[in-house]
C-alpha cells in the first residue's frame, strides 16, 4: 500500500450520521423543489461529493432523500466544516490550497478506491468541467454524474464550442475563433474586430480570466491579467477574443437531457446584474423576454445540447442585446449555482434528475410539462466589502448566524454555520438566498424582509448592496442590463442614502434603543434600583450624532411606546426591545420594521442595520454633548503616501522597488483574493520609499505593501 493511501486510511472518518436540516422553503405546504422520489428505481448506494460547501452540501441533501450514502471529501482546514459533519463517510485529501486538494485528481481517485463509492457528483467549479477527471472516473468503472467527456471537451472549450454552436445554428457573437498567443496577437485582432472587446479564458467560467479592452493598452493589460487568472484558475492559459455587446442582458437557458435523445429546456435565469462579470443577483423568470423569444432561446439551448449528444444538466448562456436579438455566450457543462430559482419555478429537484440520468434513466417529463409557476429570486450572499468594487473579499469568523428560515417561503443553501471560517482559499460565498412568490413583487417583498432578517457577524458582508439592488427603481421595473451596478453608482457603492423621513426613523430608533438601555440598567433582577434622588423617567433631551450632524431629540415615554420629536418630526416607536437579540422588530408610525443592533458602548456608541445599511449613531445625554464639544479629534491618518492592501491574499507580483519614481495611476503591485487578481495602482506621482512585501507573500486587509515620500 502506498504512503499516500496509508495516510488516507488513517484520516478516513468514521461513519457519521447527522440529521441536518434541510434548508429550503415551502409554499402552501409543498416543497420548492420535487421531494418524491421513486423507490423502484434505484441508482446508487453511495455517492462522493467532490466538493466543498453549500453545494456539497444541496447535493447531499438530495442523496439523503433518495436514500444513498454520501462521502465528502475535504482540506485540512475544512475537518470541521458542514458538509463534512453532514456526510456518511468524510476523508482529507489535502493541505488547504486547491490544487494541493480539491483539485488533487489523485488523492480524490484513492478516496473513491477507499469508501468504495460508485459515482462521483461534481457540484460547480473544481473539477466539474475537467475532462481528464471524467476520463479517470470511467476508466474505473465509476461514474460521472455530468455529461460524458466529448460534450465536457466540446463545450468547456469557449473556442470550439463557438465552432459547434454556429454548426447547430445556434446565434453566436463575432469574433476571432481561434487562439490569441501574445498581447500583440491580442491588439492587432482587437483592432480588427472593433472596440470594445471582450478577453476570455477559453477554458474558464465564474468570471475568472475575463476583461473588458476600450483600447490598444487595455487590451495588452487584459491579455496579462486574463492568461494568468486563467491559468491559476483552470490549470489552462488559452484566451479568445469576441466583441464586446455593450450593455447587454445576461440569460440563461436551463437544459437537462438524458443519455436516450431526449433533450428539454427549463424555462431561464435572468443573470444580469453583475459585478466584476460574476453574478450577483438572479431571478427566474426574466421580465424581458416574451413567449417567443424565450422558446427560440429554449430550442436553440436544446438544438446545441443535441449537438453534442449532451446527458445531464447544463446551462446555456446567452447575451441578450435591447431589441431581444440573442447570442450564444457559453455552456456551463454543470450543475448552475443559481440552479435553486428553476427549481422554484417547475418543481423539479435539478440534482435528483442528474443522478437518475447517469444511472441510465430516461426523462420523467415531456417539453410540454415543464411550468413557469410563480417567480423566484436569488441574492448571493458573500463575505465581501461591498463598497470596495462592489465586493472584495472578507475573512473572519462567523461570531454569530442566523438564517431567515422562519420566513415563509424563504429558501437558503448554504455550507457554514455559527463558528465557520471564511478564509483566502476559497470562495467567499456564505449563501444563496432565495425567495418565492406568486408574482415577482411577492417575491422582491420577501428577499427585502429575508435579507433584514438574516444575522450575520463577524465578517463584512454585502447585505447593504444586495437590499439597495432588489429595492431600487430600475431593477424593480426590469430595466436592467450587465452594466446596472456601474450606471447606478458611478462612484462606487456608498450605502443607502437616507432620505429626510428615514433619517428621523434612525435618529428616533437609536434615541428609544438607548433609552431602553439605560431603563433596564437602572433595575436588578426586574426590579429598580435604589436611587437617593428622583429621576424623571418619562422624558429626555438627547443629542444624536449621525454622519457629522447633531440632532436634538426629545422624547417622552408611555409603557414601552416611545413618543420622538426630532428634525421637526414626530414619530411614535414600539417594540419588545430585546437587547439580547441581535433582532429589533419594532413599529415606527404603524410600520413594522426590522432592525439589527451589532454593538452598543458606554459611550453612547450604537451601530444600527438599518434599510439593510449599517449606521454608527452615537446618543448623548444634553450635557454630556454640551462637553463633547471641549474634546480633541483624532487626526485621520494620511494615506495619499502610503499603500495598503484593500483584502486578505497574496502577493503575486511587485513592480517597483525602493527608489523607482511612479506616475499616477501607475501599478504598484497584484494582490490575488480568491483566484481573481488585483491591480494596486499609485494615487499621486511620488518617489517609491520602501516596499515592506514581496511575491508569494500572505498579506491580510490594511497590511502595509508600501511607501511613498
Amino acid at each position: 500500500m502506498s504512503a499516500l493511501r496509508a495516510v488516507l486510511l488513517d484520516r478516513l472518518f468514521s461513519v457519521k450520521f447527522a440529521s441536518c436540516q434541510t434548508k429550503c422553503c415551502a409554499v402552501s405546504g409543498r416543497s420548492l423543489y420535487s421531494t418524491a422520489s421513486s423507490p423502484d428505481q434505484k441508482t446508487f448506494d453511495k455517492i462522493l461529493i467532490a466538493n466543498r460547501g453549500e453545494i456539497a452540501c444541496r447535493v447531499m441533501k438530495t442523496c439523503k432523500k433518495m436514500g444513498i450514502q454520501t462521502v465528502a471529501i475535504h482540506s485540512d482546514v475544512d475537518s470541521t466544516a458542514v458538509h463534512v459533519k453532514m456526510a456518511d463517510e468524510a476523508i482529507c485529501v489535502g493541505p488547504a490550497p486547491t490544487s494541493k486538494s480539491y483539485l488533487n485528481m489523485d488523492t480524490i481517485m484513492d478516496a473513491i478506491r477507499l469508501t468504495g463509492a460508485q459515482a462521483v457528483h461534481p457540484g460547480y467549479g473544481f473539477l466539474s468541467e475537467n475532462k481528464e477527471f471524467a476520463k479517470r472516473l470511467a476508466a474505473e468503472g465509476v461514474t460521472f454524474i455530468g455529461p460524458d467527456t466529448h460534450a465536457i471537451q466540446a463545450m468547456g472549450d469557449k473556442i470550439e464550442s463557438k465552432l459547434i454552436a454556429k454548426a447547430a445554428k445556434v446565434n453566436t457573437i463575432p469574433g476571432f475563433d481561434g487562439v490569441v498567443k501574445t498581447a500583440e496577437d491580442a491588439v492587432k485582432i482587437a483592432q480588427e474586430i472593433g472596440y470594445p472587446v471582450m478577453i476570455k479564458a477559453s477554458a474558464g467560467g465564474g468570471g475568472k480570466g475575463m476583461r473588458i479592452a476600450w483600447n490598444d493598452e487595455e487590451t495588452r493589460e487584459g491579455f496579462r491579467f486574463s492568461s494568468q487568472e486563467a491559468a491559476s484558475s483552470f490549470g489552462d492559459d488559452r484566451l479568445l477574443i469576441e466583441k464586446y455587446i455593450d450593455n447587454p442582458r445576461h440569460i440563461e437557458i436551463q437544459v437537462l437531457a438524458d443519455k436516450h435523445g431526449n433533450a428539454l429546456w427549463l424555462n431561464e435565469r435572468e443573470c444580469s446584474i453583475q459585478r466584476r462579470n460574476q453574478k450577483v443577483v438572479e431571478e427566474a423568470p426574466s421580465t424581458f423576454l416574451d413567449p417567443t423569444t424565450r422558446r427560440a432561446m429554449g430550442e436553440q439551448a436544446v438544438q446545441l445540447a443535441k449537438a453534442v449528444h449532451y446527458s445531464s444538466a447544463g446551462t446555456v448562456e446567452f447575451l441578450v442585446d435591447s431589441q431581444k436579438n440573442f447570442y450564444f455566450l457559453e455552456m456551463n457543462t454543470r450543475l448552475q449555482v443559481e440552479h435553486p430559482i428553476t427549481e422554484c419555478i417547475t418543481g423539479l429537484d435539478l440534482v435528483e434528475q442528474m443522478i437518475r440520468v447517469a444511472k441510465g434513466y430516461q426523462l420523467q417529463h415531456k417539453q410540454e410539462d415543464i411550468p413557469i409557476k410563480g417567480w423566484a429570486i436569488e441574492s448571493r450572499v458573500y463575505a465581501e466589502d461591498p463598497y470596495k468594487s462592489f465586493g472584495l473579499p472578507s475573512i473572519g469568523r462567523l461570531s454569530e448566524y442566523q438564517e431567515p428560515l422562519a420566513l415563509r417561503s424563504v429558501r437558503v443553501d448554504s455550507g457554514i454555520e455559527e463558528g465557520s471560517d471564511i478564509s483566502i482559499y476559497y470562495d467567499p460565498m456564505i449563501s444563496k438566498l432565495v425567495t418565492y412568490g406568486a408574482t415577482r413583487a411577492e417575491a422582491l417583498a420577501r428577499m427585502e424582509d429575508a435579507l433584514d432578517n438574516y444575522v450575520i457577524r463577524g465578517v463584512t458582508h454585502n447585505i447593504p448592496l444586495l437590499r439597495e439592488i432588489i429595492t431600487h427603481p430600475r431593477f424593480i421595473s426590469g430595466d436592467i442590463s450587465t452594466n446596472f451596478l456601474p450606471e447606478i453608482y458611478p462612484n462606487g457603492f456608498q450605502g443607502h442614502q437616507l432620505k429626510a423621513d428615514q433619517r428621523r426613523e434612525l435618529l428616533a430608533s437609536a434615541a428609544a434603543l438607548h433609552i431602553t438601555s439605560q431603563r433596564r440598567s437602572q433595575k436588578i433582577l426586574g426590579n429598580l434600583r435604589v436611587c437617593p434622588t428622583p429621576v424623571d423617567c418619562s422624558h429626555w433631551e438627547l443629542c444624536v450624532e449621525l454622519g457629522g450632524g447633531h440632532h436634538h431629540v426629545e422624547v417622552s415615554t408611555s409603557g414601552d411606546v416611545y413618543n420622538v420629536e426630532v428634525d421637526g418630526g414626530k414619530i411614535e416607536i414600539s417594540g419588545q426591545w430585546n437587547l439580547a437579540s441581535p433582532l429589533l422588530p419594532i413599529t415606527i408610525n404603524g410600520l413594522d420594521r426590522m432592525l439589527q443592533c451589532l454593538s452598543r458602548e458606554a459611550s453612547g456608541i450604537i451601530v444600527l442595520q438599518y434599510i439593510g445599511t449599517l449606521f454608527k449613531v452615537r446618543v448623548l445625554s444634553k450635557l454630556a454633548s454640551e462637553l463633547n464639544a471641549y474634546m480633541p479629534e483624532k487626526v485621520p491618518e494620511d494615506t495619499s503616501s502610503i499603500l495598503r492592501s484593500p483584502m486578505p491574499g497574496t502577493v503575486v507580483a511587485v513592480s517597483v522597488k525602493p527608489g523607482d519614481t511612479v506616475a499616477e495611476g501607475q501599478e504598484i503591485c497584484v494582490i490575488e483574493a480568491m483566484k481573481m487578481q488585483n491591480s494596486l495602482t499609485a494615487v499621486k506621482q511620488a518617489k517609491v520609499k520602501c516596499v515592506h512585501c514581496k511575491p508569494g507573500e500572505t498579506v491580510g486587509e490594511g497590511d502595509l505593501l508600501v511607501e511613498l515620500e
